[in-house]
């Protein structure tokens, strides 16, 4: 029997570690051992050797290697993605666009009676951090790419408000999560990374944390103006860059001089990342543009309570085993009473069965599975 062909298109690659990075390394392989003939979009690196599969899937790889500009980028990764929905048109049975930067190629697929799905991710074109032009641009591409393709896939449910086509056509299937292994705590990661001043601040289950890019969208002046109207037994951990002088100027004047906010910039380390993830005291996640944020995900894997901004993105995540906050003074009381009353163990097992139940990869790929059968 002949196999399916399917191109899962618009990652960077497989095997890395970002959003649609980990949904392609974890359903590619899957769908291989299915029955299922699967080929993955790749970016080119500076290694000479580049492997040629991965777990059974075929890596196809951009024969222009990515730019380091912002703006360049912005351009590479559109080119990236209508080249390989067009190449893999020719060959594959199906072709599933991963985000919107296909645009109306995706009307391509059809034209040679191929299926095209694609999944929509969130809503880009609401970050303040893009121009006026970059977010109506964003804005049509998020309704071209989900009124040229076969199938549109959310995953999150709050997202089919969005989506402006015919409701039959729309499929929520999530993202899941890795299993992260356990990190033991060392003071002397920290002091080799930060200096010894800041390691001796940050104390085993004795900070708050925050994992964000540091823009408006994710509300980090929201969490440091309640930071700084209570007097709270532990320190604020923010990690992450800032995306705009503006916001960073901003942010700092509300700071005082304060000694209990800590910003120790972006951390690709993922065993020290997840070191200070399984070791806080608790978690502040701002998010407030839909739809699934994996840093969530990931959080409520780690038995933490988590305090979360009250959208109805994280709302439709975490439901009631999460805090909700929508201003300063909400989030400062809230933090009040955790430190006051820090009990967890019922609503991290409640977070623990939330990602068994909805949010795991096997479970995930039966949803995959289920679809393709259908088409």
């Amino acid at each position: 029997m002949t196999k399916i062909k399917i191109a899962i298109v618009g990652a960077r690659g497989i095997a890395n570690y970002g959003g649609f990075e980990t949904v392609v390394s974890e359903i590619a392989p899957r769908l291989v051992t299915l029955g299922y003939d699967v080929y993955c979009s790749c970016e080119k690196n500076d290694e000479l050797n580049l492997p040629d599969s991965y777990f059974g899937a075929h890596l196809i790889y951009f024969p222009i290697k990515p730019p380091k500009y912002y703006l360049f980028r912005k351009f590479y990764e559109v080119l990236y993605d209508i080249y390989f929905i067009i190449r893999c048109s020719l060959f594959c049975d199906m072709v599933y666009a991963l985000g919107i930067g296909g645009g109306i190629v995706l009307l391509f697929p059809r034209f040679f009676h191929k299926i095209s799905i694609v999944n929509v991710d969130g809503l880009e074109w609401k970050r303040q951090k893009f121009s006026f032009i970059e977010k109506k641009i964003l804005h049509l591409f998020f309704n071209l790419v989900a009124m040229s393709a076969n199938y549109v896939i959310i995953d999150n449910r709050q997202l089919i408000n969005y989506v402006i086509v015919n409701q039959r056509k729309i499929i929520y299937i999530p993202n899941g999560i890795r299993a992260h292994a356990q990190v033991k705590w060392d003071v002397a990661k920290l002091a080799v990374r930060y200096g010894s001043k800041v390691a001796s601040m940050i104390s085993r289950a004795a900070f708050w944390l925050v994992v964000a890019r540091l823009e408006p969208e994710n509300n980090i002046h929201i969490i440091v103006e309640a930071f700084m109207k209570v007097e709270t037994r532990f320190p604020l951990v923010i990690i992450g860059d800032f995306t705009s002088s503006v916001y960073k100027n901003e942010i700092y004047a509300k700071l005082l001089k304060s000694e209990r906010i800590l910003f120790l910039g972006a951390l690709y380390d993922i065993d020290l990342l997840d070191m200070l993830r399984q070791n806080c005291f608790a978690y502040i996640h701002g998010h407030s543009v839909g739809g699934t944020n994996p840093s969530l995900l990931e959080i409520m894997s780690m038995e933490k309570i988590v305090i979360a901004y009250a959208s109805v993105f994280n709302k439709e995540v975490g439901q009631e085993s999460l805090l909700y906050f929508r201003n300063s003074d909400e989030l400062s009381q809230l933090i009040i009473q955790v430190e006051a009353n820090p009990s967890a163990n019922a609503m991290a097992k409640m977070q623990i069965q939330r990602i068994r139940d909805e949010y795991n990869w096997n479970a995930i790929v039966e949803k995959y599975e289920s679809l393709l059968s259908k088409i």
